[in-house]
């Protein structure tokens, strides 16, 4: 996949589809989820912060596959525990998104997942 067709997919939506492996069943569980990209990175917000499952199931397995506008690729997640940075990024949602609507959806901010783009 080249780099530009990357960048365009994810210019042209504020959703991507994150499938991870289920840390228990083995199986892959895909859900729509915000971003904020920022250079080569991509950061993921869990709505439900560390109790989500797809951030425990990425803390088990950290190999995931993302989508969007038709371009999928398969990167190795890594979690963001640290409190500032996390705030960063919780802040740079809130700027892409909207604070009310940040607020209507995520009920735990406490940790984010970092992707390097290909």
């Amino acid at each position: 996949m080249a780099r530009k067709e990357l960048q365009k997919a994810l210019e042209a939506t504020d959703e991507i589809q994150l499938t991870v492996t289920g840390r228990k069943s083995g199986r892959p569980h895909s859900n729509p989820v915000w971003f904020v990209h920022k250079g080569d990175t991509l950061y993921l917000i869990p709505v439900r912060g560390s109790d989500s499952e797809w951030y425990k199931n990425v803390l088990a397995k950290p190999t995931i596959r993302l989508a969007a506008e038709g371009t999928e690729w398969t990167a190795r997640a890594r979690p963001v525990k640290d409190a500032s940075r996390v705030r960063e990024i919780v802040d740079a949602l809130r700027a892409a998104h909207g604070a009310d609507e940040v607020k209507r959806y995520y009920s735990k901010l406490d940790t984010a997942v970092e992707v390097a783009l290909p």
